[in-house]
């Protein structure tokens, strides 16, 4: 494969801005919340075709029988649902390189007007998904239309996984896991203003529901309330993570976040009347990890920590389930992935920047699962991700586009 310069390349990812543009402001215009990423799906199958070899990769209600499968919205139905698979086949000899992509989008934030209605404002596209993370989807389109407008063929085989259900715990990325990809490297597109994560932290999503003895407010002695129950379980977690934090240092991607592995507590629902002590209380949230736990030995952690620090009551009437099960990920800063990558990212005018994701992603099931080496790169700020102000701007994605098309050369010759 003949190297192109980065002047070339720089020029032909420019040229295809305008095109870029519209193609996320199309996608943006499809409400792909989890369940529903069919139209975004099929806009993905026709563009990408334009490029190179598409399939759509059906889904099954069997993988709700998968041990890895994620449920924090139940009964979802995969029949007539895909994922799809683009390849463009290299010319023979090189190193292939894996993408991933999610269609996929959190449900509108509180007070965001119309997000799903695009809105494009200097240079800058708004709207939900616009980062996290279909912005990362008209990146790649952006990176192969510059590669044919320059004729780049590599020698190895780029392979792009879009994928649903990112949001809800990764299923869309299990899926196609499960397929058993084969490739020399995977990077999971997700907006990480052009740093490299070469680290990423895991999750567990847990719901623990309390059982009490339900009551009139006159009858304090008789009656056991599961909201006071539950409240004592957050107290519990609070102080499980405290320590699981403490005993978590000595990573060094990781250790300059001050709680690079938070626990948030996002819901808690109880009773139907103020003078009646509830029977059944649900308090549900995120706990995160780092490499030296398994997501199974936080789970037993988790468990064991509200049967030790529980009253007589509430070790026995209490039930702890898991929604969403993720090992962290680690790829060693000085695998050649990380350091090809980051000189690329310096040689295009990014920082080049390796780093630690103090969120989780679908990285996991390709580095740890899949056994191919694994980053998390691409343009956009997680800040503005799941937000009433969620944008992405079109220099950030030329300079993500410029630099993979750079990097594709180098890694796949």
């Amino acid at each position: 494969m003949m190297s192109v310069s980065i002047d070339d390349i720089r020029a032909a990812v420019a040229a295809a801005r305008g095109d870029a543009e519209q193609f996320l402001c199309d996608l943006i215009r499809f409400p792909s919340t989890p369940g529903k990423e069919r139209e975004a799906m099929e806009y993905i199958a026709t563009r990408f075709a334009e490029l190179g070899e598409v399939e759509k990769a059906p889904l099954s209600n069997a993988l709700r029988e998968d041990e890895d499968y994620s449920d924090p919205i139940p009964d979802l139905d995969y029949a007539g649902r895909f994922n799809v698979r683009f390849r463009l086949p290299g010319t023979g000899g090189g190193k292939s390189l894996l993408f991933n992509a999610h269609l996929d989008v959190v449900p509108p934030s509180q007070g965001q007007e119309k997000p799903f209605d695009p809105r494009v404002k200097e240079g800058v596209i708004y709207g939900r998904g616009a980062c996290d993370a279909k912005g990362m989807s008209a990146t790649l389109f952006t990176v192969l239309s510059a590669m044919k407008r320059l004729g780049i063929r590599p020698a190895g085989d780029i392979i792009i996984h879009f994928v649903v259900e990112e949001e809800v715990g990764g299923n869309g990325s299990l899926a196609m896991a499960r397929r058993g990809e084969k490739a020399d490297a995977c990077i999971v597109m997700e907006p990480t203003d052009l740093r490299i994560f070469s680290s990423v932290r895991g999750a567990v999503w847990f719901r623990v529901t309390c059982t009490g003895r339900p009551g009139h407010s006159g009858t304090a002695g008789i009656t056991v309330s599961a909201l006071k129950m539950a409240i004592k379980v957050v107290e519990i977690l609070d102080g499980y993570h405290d320590r699981l934090l403490a005993a978590s240092r000595g990573f060094p991607l990781f250790d300059p976040y001050p709680n690079p592995m938070p626990i948030t507590f996002g819901r808690l629902n109880a009773g139907d009347w103020p003078a009646t002590a509830p029977s059944r209380a649900v308090v549900e949230g995120v706990l995160g990890l780092l490499p030296n736990k398994t997501r199974y030995q936080v789970m037993e952690e988790m468990r064991q920590a509200i049967i030790d620090e529980g009253d007589d009551w509430l070790k026995e009437h209490f039930i702890i389930d898991f929604m969403y099960r993720h090992d962290a990920q680690v790829l060693e800063p000085d695998h050649p992935l990380v350091t090809g990558l980051a000189d690329t990212s310096k040689a295009l005018g990014a920082t080049g920047e390796v780093s630690a994701m103090t969120a989780s992603c679908d990285s996991w099931l390709y580095n740890n699962q899949l056994g191919i080496p694994t980053v998390v790169f691409g343009p956009g700020s997680l800040r503005f991700a799941h937000s009433n102000e969620e944008q992405i701007s079109l220099d950030d994605m030329a300079t993500g586009a410029a630099i993979t098309v750079a990097f594709i050369q180098k890694w796949c010759r």
